[in-house]
């Protein structure tokens, strides 16, 4: 890459309006067995051509990524990934496939598991070793279009402290190798086990990130800024902050309610003139891992005051966070989205479900069925 390509590569792309863009990362399931099995690529190949630009490969043949076009609405979410997913799921069949929306398989051996061919892929695994080998979760991930780079900033900044409010309300990953871990999220512990993974220092302005990566990568720390996994991160070529903390909801309808807390939220945060930002990391630890821990049960310091401040349950700051952005719902459209948030608060999230499922008869291909038949409820 030549300087200007990199320069040009590191541009952020105005986004107004707080356009959105949605990443599910859906697991590739032998339909028989029920385990994860090395697909995807199966998939590209024989994917109809109307699909293939919407689904592409991840870190392991078993993952497939269906990823939405740049929408106005959550109501353009919805739509878009009704398609989508639909399309997909009939050439999964077609190939004797099961896609099933969890973060982590409940019984599959990260051993086992087949890397996908792809340089940047293979450099990652022989610096990461038995870290990256048991890396073998799936998130969900939503772009917000921003207006400029230092708005993308001053989000990513007062995000991070409520960040864990969305990791509580998508929970879905209890179990891993076959045992109940006791977390919500079992995905986060293994993704925090990444370098440059989790949390981030506060940043302050555009400038500044771009210095801090120009710093990283004359260093050798990265390549590009699709080395640093933190929970939330700009994307210039997209021109939109992504949220990345959550983990991939077992539900259609909780896709669309968090996407609708999300945009409102960063909506937000941005229009608003408090600048207050900076934050003890070890609140950031503490908050995030209630909600690994507990998911909605977890308890919740509140930091920089946007929801009152103090201490509090995390059930309760997601009730205050749904009431602050009221404006920003009904600006958006989104009541009926926001809605679907009643039934995580009144139920649990997909961790919850799978755990209610496996006591019933300790059988976990009985949970990967029981959440397949109902990701569409």
């Amino acid at each position: 890459m030549t300087k200007e390509t990199e320069q040009n590569s590191l541009t952020f792309v105005s986004s107004p309006s707080y356009t959105l863009g949605v990443e599910l990362e859906f697991q590739t399931l032998d339909e028989e067995s029920l385990n994860l099995a090395p697909l995807a690529p199966i998939l590209l190949e024989s994917a109809p051509e109307i699909l293939r630009p919407r689904i592409t490969h991840e870190w392991i043949r078993s993952i497939l990524e269906i990823r939405t076009g740049i929408c106005k609405s959550v109501r353009d979410v919805e739509n878009d990934l009704l398609q989508i997913c639909s399309m997909a799921e009939e050439l999964a069949a077609d190939n004797h496939c099961l896609l099933f929306a969890a973060s982590l398989h409940p019984f599959a051996r990260s051993e086992d598991q087949v890397l996908t061919s792809d340089h940047r892929y293979e450099r990652i695994m022989e610096e990461l070793q038995i870290v990256g080998r048991r890396f073998i979760s799936q998130g969900f991930h939503v772009h917000v279009g921003m207006i400029d780079g230092d708005t993308a900033i001053k989000v990513c900044d007062r995000i991070q402290p409520y960040l864990p409010l969305f990791l509580a309300l998508s929970a879905s990953s209890p179990f891993f190798h076959g045992e109940d871990t006791g977390l919500m999220s079992y995905r986060t512990k293994l993704f925090e086990a990444l370098p440059l993974a989790g949390i981030y220092q506060e940043i302050g302005t555009w400038e500044n990130f771009l210095a801090e990566i120009s710093l990283l990568k004359d260093a050798g720390v990265i390549e590009s800024i699709k080395d640093l996994w933190w929970d939330s991160r700009p994307h210039p070529g997209f021109g939109t902050l992504e949220i990345r903390a959550c983990d991939l909801p077992t539900q259609f309808g909780d896709i669309l309610a968090l996407t609708a807390l999300i945009q409102s939220f960063v909506a937000t945060l941005a229009e608003s003139d408090k600048v207050e930002t900076e934050c003890n990391h070890q609140f950031l630890r503490c908050n995030k891992w209630q909600a690994v821990r507990y998911g909605l049960a977890g308890k919740f310091f509140d930091p920089l005051g946007i929801l009152g401040g103090g201490k509090m349950s995390i059930r309760e700051a997601v009730e205050r966070l749904i009431q602050k952005v009221q404006p920003a719902v009904k600006r958006f459209g989104s009541e009926r989205y926001m809605k679907m948030l009643d039934r995580i608060l009144e139920e649990g999230p997909g961790a919850d479900c799978q755990r209610r499922v496996y006591a019933k008869g300790s059988d976990f291909k009985k949970v990967i069925k029981q959440l397949h038949e109902n990701f569409w409820s």
